[in-house]
């Protein structure tokens, strides 16, 4: 199926504006190896321009057009976007599928929830107007205070290539509900849905520069945004050590940033369980968008007395799942991103190998496909705690397995990482998945299933995955600044301070 790729160029203060050096980058479709199309590259001089054009439409009319416009009138552009998308769609999912490699099903399965995350926040946006002004209660009836909840600024917005437009859209939503001005720099690996939005927002009429889309690599455009003087805050989605300097960057101007990391996540099974139901939930847990998903729980934990039918079980049902090109039906498995990410995993599983780790099934190319970065799923045993495949994050569709035989020696395993963002816990004693889940230190628990997420609850980790949330109101907070306002309503003088002799 040849699916047209759109020419786009930087979306600049509402328009389609070449990039400053002219730069471009080849899209390359992971399940064939060749090259479909390209997209603009920004480098710092684009940036500075996109910056430009976001703090105008922060003040232009006064801020009346945007930033201190109502919530309400915001909302109608957010849900303008979210009807686009919906009848966008098919599109959309077609250039996701064929852009990072997920499974068209997927693909579309994550359109919907774009349109849901911008409704949602369209609706935060709503609930602004009644927030505003709130009375807060002091101690002493001679004040009254009120508070004001103003958009931080222009925001800058660094995205990943595994969700392409829904992890952007987790961004761009609330900053725009809250009525800040955005920079998006999407990843180079995965940039095409992130410019259809700049057309969608040509299309609603968002007001010029509210939403600047600028493709690129890291180093040139993601490092200019993050250390620009002029963008009031950074959030970023990707790897730790890129995070790192991310936040660096942002130091040197003293900017908040938000940043959702990397994980190594565990999923805790125990022996009162239906086992196919949890064998189902842990390799959705792993293999969902092909086992690159920052919050994938890699690290199978399982209940000693049951490990050897689990893991008989489990592997069976790996090698039932359908490794395919994207588009075609009943894909549940497509390839790895690019070829740069495809080594890394297979290097994952033979240093796995060479540590003295067992690989039960996959780690290697499926046989039936000569072409693209397919890996299969691979069920990794014998592992211990000093391995590299224990400790670091392989981002592809690679689990490995310990036992445990008691519930301490679960939680002990469960956090031993240096990440905290996820875990799962699976067991029809309730009140032992509650105890596990507050034991458990990261910033989401799944109780009987794994992955799950909502745009209305907070998303985001601790350690190295990270901190602040992102999603629910939680993640509207995080483009806010509060302004407490105090008046004096006293016609006494104050009387402080001894008035001087007449």
């Amino acid at each position: 199926m040849a699916i047209p790729i759109p020419s786009r160029q930087l979306f600049i203060d509402g328009e389609w504006r070449e990039p400053v050096k002219k730069n471009r980058i080849p899209v390359i479709n992971p399940a064939t190896e060749l090259i479909i199309g390209d997209i603009p590259a920004a480098t710092a001089e684009d940036v500075d321009i996109a910056v430009e054009a976001a703090r105008k439409a922060l003040k232009r009319n006064g801020g009346k057009d945007w930033a201190s416009a109502s919530g309400a009138h915001r909302a109608k552009y957010l849900r303008a976007i979210a009807s686009k998308i919906v009848e966008k769609k098919s599109e959309l999912a077609k250039l996701e599928a064929i852009d990072c490699g997920k499974p068209l099903e997927e693909a579309a399965w994550d359109m919907d929830d774009v349109a849901g995350c911008f409704e949602y926040n369209a609706d935060l946006a709503e609930a602004l107007d009644k927030k505003q002004n709130a009375s807060v209660t002091l101690p002493m009836d001679t004040f009254k205070c009120h508070l004001i909840r103003e958009p931080i600024g222009v925001v800058g917005l660094i995205s990943p290539w595994n969700y392409p437009l829904l992890m952007a859209t987790w961004k761009v939503a609330p900053a725009l509900a809250a009525g800040c001005a955005a920079v998006l720099k999407p990843s180079e690996l995965a940039s095409l849905t992130c410019l259809e939005l700049g057309e969608i927002c040509k299309e609603v009429g968002l007001p010029p520069g509210v939403l600047n889309i600028l493709p690129g690599l890291g180093p040139e455009a993601g490092a200019s945004l993050a250390s620009h003087p002029d963008v009031d805050k950074i959030a970023f989605t990707g790897s730790s050590v890129t995070g790192s300097k991310v936040m660096t960057a942002a130091a040197q101007n003293l900017k908040p940033v938000t940043l959702e990391l990397g994980g190594k996540s565990p999923i805790v099974i125990f022996n009162d369980v239906d086992i196919d139901k949890a064998v189902e939930w842990t390799l959705f847990g792993c293999f969902w968008t092909n086992g690159q998903i920052c919050s994938a729980t890699s690290r199978l934990l399982v209940h000693e007395s049951i490990a050897d039918e689990f893991v008989d079980k489990l592997v069976k049902w790996t090698k039932n799942i359908k490794i395919s090109d994207p588009l075609e039906e009943g894909c549940r498995l497509g390839p790895i991103v690019s070829g740069g990410q495809y080594e890394k995993v297979l290097k994952f599983v033979s240093t796995a190998k060479s540590e003295g780790a067992t690989v039960l099934c996959g780690g290697e190319r499926p046989p039936h496909l000569e072409k693209g970065f397919y890996i299969e799923p691979a069920i990794i045993t014998n592992v211990s705690t000093s391995m590299q495949i224990w400790k670091e994050e392989v981002f592809g569709p690679v689990l490995c397995v310990k036992t445990f035989a008691t519930e301490e020696e679960a939680i002990e395993l469960g956090n031993d990482t240096h990440y905290g963002l996820a875990a799962a816990v699976i067991s029809d004693d309730l009140e032992r998945c509650d105890r596990v889940s507050k034991a458990l230190d990261v910033g989401c628990v799944w109780v009987n299933c794994s992955q799950p997420c909502f745009c209305q609850a907070p998303w985001g980790g601790k350690k190295r995955s990270g901190f602040g949330r992102e999603l629910g109101e939680w993640g509207l907070e995080n483009y806010q600044n509060v302004k407490q306002v105090t008046r004096y309503l006293s016609d006494e003088a104050w009387g402080w301070y001894k008035p001087p002799s007449q």
